[in-house]
């Protein structure tokens, strides 16, 4: 499956809802202080229904920290999803999980901890990434009309 940035089809609406996580001082997370932006990523695959969002969390707007996975759906539509009921193939689409294909610092598993305890119990935050997927999807799965030039034969 090939993500793409929200960002490339929704500009203005990434730039103003990404969450983006600054830690001033050691926290409970063993991370370093900065800032830590969850920029999502969605499949651009025509026809693709994996409701599933990767994030990309970028760590003082200078290197990838981590790359997260999250599904949300229930373990029982993945299974029906990927025609298979192997658990060890559901737990990596039902998230949240590092991406296993992806290269991770070595604070990608403290920063999958702060993404469980502050980003993913924002109930309203886990509803506006199904509506961001949705709009992606929305704009993938839509018909392109083809831009050209008719010639018309006589």
């Amino acid at each position: 499956m090939p993500y793409v940035m929200f960002y490339k089809h929704f500009p203005q609406v990434a730039v103003n809802q990404t969450r983006v996580i600054t830690l001033l001082q050691q926290t409970e997370f063993d991370l370093p202080a900065g800032e830590y932006a969850f920029t999502e990523m969605y499949c651009d695959e025509k026809g693709c229904d994996c409701r599933r969002v990767m994030f990309s969390v970028i760590y003082n707007r200078t290197q990838i920290a981590a790359t997260i996975a999250y599904g949300w759906e229930s373990p029982e539509y993945y299974a029906r999803w990927m025609g298979d009921n192997d658990p060890n193939g559901i737990e990596q689409l039902k998230g949240p999980t590092t991406s296993m294909l992806s290269p991770q610092s070595e604070k990608a598993d403290e920063i999958l901890k702060m993404l469980k305890s502050l980003v993913l119990t924002d109930e309203k935050y886990v509803e506006r990434l199904k509506e961001h997927y949705r709009m992606f999807r929305e704009r993938i799965d839509k018909p392109r009309r083809r831009r050209g030039i008719i010639k018309l034969r006589r």
